[in-house]
């Protein structure tokens, strides 16, 4: 009789293993998920301080400079956390429309157009929404 508890007692804790391994995958996929949408949170935040820079750039061109640098670095952060391949996209298109907009003040646009910037944001919100 003792053996037979034991075999259950195996086999409850098996099947209890066995249901707890796709509850952690699971759990790794909202935990990547969540950290997709804090970081385009962070990135939205960072668009609205480009956006509020290049509106007040005479008064200091520095600030558009550290806002791109704060949503490259969330780019950086997001894409090092993601393996999904429309995230992906949507980290590039905004890394690339960041960098037009660097290339803009570079070249002594004042007032650059942020537009792709913002649309890229928008939809790495979407993408990261689950």
């Amino acid at each position: 009789m003792a053996s037979s508890r034991r075999r259950i007692s195996t086999a409850i804790a098996l099947a209890g293993l066995a249901l707890a391994v796709p509850l952690a995958a699971g759990c790794s996929a909202v935990d990547k998920a969540l950290d997709c949408v804090q970081t385009a949170d962070a990135i939205a935040d960072s668009v609205t301080e480009l956006k509020q820079a290049v509106d007040t750039a005479a008064n200091d061109p520095t600030q558009a400079a550290e806002a791109l640098d704060s949503i490259d670095q969330n780019l950086d952060e997001i894409g090092d956390k993601t393996d999904n391949a429309d995230v992906n996209k949507a980290v590039d298109d905004l890394g690339k429309a960041v960098d037009n907009v660097r290339q803009a003040i570079k070249n002594g646009d004042e007032t650059p157009d942020i537009t792709p910037v913002t649309d890229a944001a928008g939809e790495l919100t979407k993408v990261c929404t689950p």
